[in-house]
């Protein structure tokens, strides 16, 4: 009877906890429905008001509470779709008709996705199965209709492009791709046909697009790469190479051009830092070694080129400086290349040839500011020209560092100094001395010399007037001569019968 009583008491415990149990299922189950259902509310909420990335997350949940839910799927496909991720969107579509194979309207819109993609005849055949269950489908009647003409062009830009008709291949793919515009191969097809004709920024535009459509392209990255260093971008050749890399390291082709292209790139640098520091022996090196890594592709030997132009100005060495900047305006006529020809010119002292080039800038860019200033200076040069011209004073260059400035300057000391000559040659002699004096005092002056190489003489009263000197400077009346001793080390400081010594009050 005692074990009867158990078992009652058990199976009652039984019933209980199943009751229990159920009550519980049913509550989760009807809790999990509400929260499925919410999500997809608040979902279609934030779609209507373009909250793209808050509309998906809430899909997501909704999707996780309940996968069977093909209103769900379709709704995701549609942001998805919005955001331009075709690939999960129509895998999305192909749920729901998995799920609901007479729905519609996925249906229609996978055909247009599929069209999109260029997979025409999958395309057709959805279409076409919607139409067979509404044949009054809008939608899916433009779609089917449009299939048959775009195969047509398809056809016919492929042998444009055999012939060589490439102009006429460009205008018909942009009507494709503008109904196609996710089919990478027709993008490809364009890019080819604009590297045929040299519209390579516009091949870059269009590579651009195919790495994004498809997945771990790297010869897409290879070829964009090697477009960007074609135009002379470096930087972004070498940041295309290196995505190229990211997908395979060992991606033999992209690794050889990867280290081309860094070397290049710091060559091209280095060249710029010693521009920055005024080290133009070593940038004209660097630059050098430029056109020994590359002798292919004119972009890229422009950019070797343009720096020796900058470059061997300063270093002295005109014929070559003047050899690079014409090289440089053969591949690309810039305003700012022709204002550094006309520097070399000025330096070579061809004020009529610097002119003309500073015209030819302002040709180019009416607005250029530095040409504007460079027509001023040159015709100040040519004016100064029949004038004291203290770097023919000094036999140098106008290139001429200061270090060579003082060095000629002792030797002109040391040959025309006064206590050398009698007579008439030592009047001949002093004004020698002050001349070359005056020379080294404005060549030796930062400001001075840059004042004179704009082709204004500091030194001249009448174009002084108001300066820094005061009204009708002279500086040869500040000029003495006194008994001394000899003349030391070239310099005319003690030393000599007269001690020559150059001032201002």
């Amino acid at each position: 009877m005692s074990l009867t009583k158990s078992c009652y008491r058990t199976l009652y415990s039984l019933w209980i906890f199943f009751v229990t149990s159920d009550v519980t299922f049913l509550e989760v189950e009807s809790t999990s429905a509400a929260e499925v259902d919410r999500h997809l509310q608040m979902g279609v909420q934030m779609l209507a008001r373009g909250q793209l990335h808050d509309a998906l997350s809430h899909f997501h949940a909704a999707i996780e509470g309940d996968p069977s839910n093909y209103l769900s799927y379709y709704r995701r496909a549609t942001v998805y779709l919005a955001l331009g991720r075709f690939r999960p969107g129509l895998q999305d579509l192909d749920e729901v008709i998995r799920i609901k194979p007479d729905f519609t309207a996925a249906r229609s819109q996978r055909a247009g996705v599929l069209l999109k993609l260029g997979r025409l005849d999958e395309a057709h055949i959805e279409a076409e199965k919607v139409l067979r269950k509404e044949p009054s489908h809008e939608d899916a009647t433009r779609i089917y209709t449009q299939i048959e003409p775009l195969k047509k062009n398809i056809e016919y830009v492929k042998h444009s492009i055999k012939a060589g008709r490439y102009e006429d291949a460009t205008h018909v793919l942009k009507e494709v791709i503008e109904q196609c515009p996710w089919d990478a191969s027709l993008r490809e097809l364009r890019v080819s046909a604009y590297e045929a004709v040299g519209d390579i920024m516009s091949a870059i535009t269009d590579l651009r697009t195919v790495t994004k459509l498809t997945q771990d392209n790297t010869q897409g990255f290879l070829r964009l790469s090697s477009l960007y260093y074609m135009v002379g971008d470096i930087e972004q050749s070498l940041a295309e190479i290196r995505e190229c890399l990211k997908l395979d390291p060992d991606h033999k082709e992209c690794f050889t051009f990867y280290k081309k292209v860094k070397k290049v790139n710091k060559l091209l640098g280095d060249a710029q830092e010693h521009v920055n520091n005024k080290e133009y022996e070593d940038c004209a090196s660097k630059a050098r070694k430029v056109l020994k890594e590359e002798k292919n592709e004119a972009e890229v030997e422009f950019l070797a080129h343009d720096k020796l132009c900058q470059c061997e100005l300063h270093t002295g060495d005109l014929s070559s400086a003047m050899e690079s900047c014409n090289k440089a305006i053969g591949i690309k006529e810039e305003a700012r290349l022709f204002c550094d020809r006309a520097e070399v010119h000025i330096a070579d002292e061809m004020f009529d040839e610097a002119l003309a080039d500073f015209q030819k800038a302002l040709q180019i860019d009416e607005n250029f500011h530095r040409a504007k200033e460079g027509v001023e200076k040159a015709q100040k040069l040519k004016k100064q020209a029949g004038k004291r011209d203290y770097y023919k004073i000094l036999g140098v260059k106008r290139t001429a560092s200061k270090k060579e400035i003082t060095k000629a300057y002792r030797q002109l000391a040391q040959k025309w100094h006064p206590d050398h000559y009698d007579g008439s040659e030592k009047q001949k002699a002093e004004k020698m001395f002050i001349d070359i004096a005056a020379a080294k005092e404005v060549l030796t002056d930062e400001e001075m010399r840059a004042k004179f190489d704009a082709g204004e003489d500091p030194l001249d009263p009448e174009q002084q007037q108001g300066g820094p000197h005061g009204h009708g400077f002279n500086p040869f009346q500040h000029f003495h001569f006194h008994q001394g001793g000899g003349f030391p080390g070239g310099g005319f400081h003690g030393g000599g019968p007269f001690n020559f010594k150059f001032h201002f009050n």
